[in-house]
């Protein structure tokens, strides 16, 4: 008689799934019964819910954002699952239960990880997080040559899987800096494509121009190292396209750097949804960096090149679920920075993809043993991915890939002067702007 009674509410697009080896409903099953090892088999992209009675599990691929609110109901807990906040607020609305929100109220379910909730009424208990994705460190040989024909050889086969699933003489975009992440993905995938039959004609490397950065040039001189200067298609727009409001509803987050990538990633795929209103697929280079931990550890003060050495995915997953500094709201690395790629390439219509984020190629990365070849040293660790990469494309390829430094993406399309006239080095002003999107 006081039982309460549980409703889950799904709001994901099962549509946006991408398996390679199984159905949505044998993984979505995979899933409800809470094996890890069996979740780690789930091959591609996908974000799903399952439930039992009062049972429910969730886990997504790293490029799939998901977050749940749990609303409270007289008759028992409503859990709402979506990939957006907006989206958990207009149904809590629609219910008549906008009272109970707020955006920090709202969680985020964790890369590489099963949530689990138990729907048993006031109070419900916290989540339970377990790993299905568990690579260890130190597997793979001190012999740059070996490691880097392993990383570029999972890269090429999960290039390869993506480009099967894909409907025959569809065209590709790569959003291409001329960096050495992009650089790869572009390179590979044209490999793969002639290896596989495939015409590379269907391809083009798009690269944002916006009037006064550094991007372009290098990527043209990138292109004519390798003879593809034909691949090459300049997407010119606007600084003033770069509005900092709407970047903060797409991306609902305000990192500094985050809301700069997402704003960058919109007006290149707005440019090219303007040029091309039928194209649909395009790849990117995101989780480059953080797989060979390649981003500047004297800009953030809570790192030393030894916390970023010693700790399992620290720049996929941020700190780690069960760490006091892990945001229950938004996760934490590229767990919570996917949204940055995702939600822009979703608002223009664009299916997108990066290699760099599967499994199969972070667990080569993750084995790489980068105490032994840096001894600690940040300048050493700063030139191991472009030397990495160097040599996996050669062993690919034959080709003399050029690696240049590293630049982020919203360094390169645009000059920083001109970025800081439309959005502020200030996650404060993000922050409240954003939470005032939800003040009545």
């Amino acid at each position: 008689m006081n039982q309460y009674v549980e409703r889950v509410v799904d709001l994901l697009d099962p549509a946006l799934n991408r398996l390679t080896n199984m159905t949505v409903e044998e993984a979505r099953s995979r899933v409800l019964a809470g094996d890890p090892e069996r979740v780690r088999e789930i091959r591609g992209s996908f974000a799903l819910v399952g439930k039992a009675g009062k049972t429910v599990r969730m886990a997504r691929s790293m490029d799939r954002p998901v977050r749940y609110f749990l609303a409270k109901r007289h008759e028992g807990p409503a859990l709402v699952v979506s990939d957006r906040i907006d989206a958990l607020h207009a149904w809590l609305k629609s219910e008549g239960f906008e009272n109970q929100f707020h955006p920090s109220y709202t969680r985020m379910v964790p890369a590489h990880h099963i949530t689990e909730l138990q729907l048993i009424g006031c109070p419900d208990p916290d989540p339970v997080h377990t790993r299905f994705f568990n690579p260890r460190h130190n597997t793979q040989p001190t012999d740059l040559d070996t490691v880097g024909s392993r990383y570029i050889g999972a890269l090429a086969e999960e290039i390869a899987e993506w480009l099967r699933q894909l409907p025959e003489g569809e065209p590709v975009g790569v959003c291409f800096s001329g960096g050495v992440d992009s650089g790869a993905v572009l390179v590979v995938t044209q490999h793969v494509m002639r290896q596989l039959g495939m015409s590379p004609a269907r391809l083009k490397a798009f690269t944002l121009d916006l009037g006064d950065g550094p991007d372009l040039d290098q990527a043209k001189e990138f292109l004519k190292a390798l003879d593809m200067g034909v691949y090459l298609e300049s997407i010119q727009m606007s600084p003033d396209s770069i509005n900092m409001e709407e970047t903060l509803r797409l991306i609902e987050d305000y990192k500094v750097l985050d809301v700069e990538c997402a704003s960058m990633g919109l007006a290149l795929c707005r440019g090219i949804r303007q040029r091309y209103p039928d194209w649909r697929f395009l790849l990117d280079g995101d989780g480059g960096d953080e797989n060979l931990k390649d981003y500047p550890i004297e800009e953030n003060p809570e790192l030393t090149i030894r916390s970023v050495v010693h700790n399992q995915m620290l720049y996929q997953e941020g700190w780690g679920v069960g760490k006091i500094k892990h945001s229950l709201t938004y996760s934490g690395g590229l767990s919570r920075a996917y949204v940055r790629t995702y939600a822009p390439a979703r608002a223009t219509g664009f299916e997108a993809f990066s290699p760099f984020t599967r499994p199969s190629v972070i667990e080569v990365a993750e084995g790489i043993p980068f105490i032994s070849l840096t001894q600690y040293d940040v300048t050493s660790l700063y030139a191991l991915k472009g030397e990495i990469v160097r040599r996996g494309i050669r062993a690919l390829t034959g080709l003399d890939f050029p690696a240049f430094p590293k630049r982020r993406f919203q360094h390169g399309a645009i000059s920083l002067a001109s970025l800081r006239t439309h959005l502020p080095d200030q996650e404060r002003c993000y922050r409240r702007q954003f939470l005032g999107f939800y003040q009545s």
